[in-house]
């Protein structure tokens, strides 16, 4: 897809700060986060959503998950929790047609923000 601008990251068209690189995958810092740790994982082959994964596709999607992992343990949010969101469609907040995880994590708890001297 000529447009779309996770291709255009994908193909170093575009900057982003990449946080994890294979022959599948990338994963990246959201421009826009909406956490303290907000990173889009995306198959570096084009597939629009959710709904459009084929069965060829199924080692890519594996690999994807196995990473998210690894990515969530490198931004140290792996032991105390993370949230892994995608949005399928206009109806379900899609924005860009290019399938793509957000790996979501970071918050402190309330015991941690009760603490004095806790940022």
């Amino acid at each position: 897809m000529k447009d779309c601008i996770f291709c255009k990251i994908i193909k170093k068209e575009e900057e982003a700060e990449i946080i994890y690189e294979d022959d599948l995958i990338l994963a990246f810092e959201n421009i826009r986060p909406s956490a303290p740790v907000h990173v889009l994982v995306v198959p570096k082959k084009h597939i629009e959503t959710v709904n459009d994964i084929k069965k060829e596709d199924e080692e890519i999607i594996g690999h994807l998950w196995k990473k998210m992992r690894e990515v969530a343990e490198n931004k140290k949010i792996k032991k105390k929790g993370y949230k892994v969101a995608v949005n399928v469609g206009k109806g379900g907040g899609q924005e860009i047609f290019h399938l793509h995880y957000h790996l979501l994590g970071g918050w402190k708890s309330k015991k941690e923000r009760d603490i004095p001297g806790m940022p």
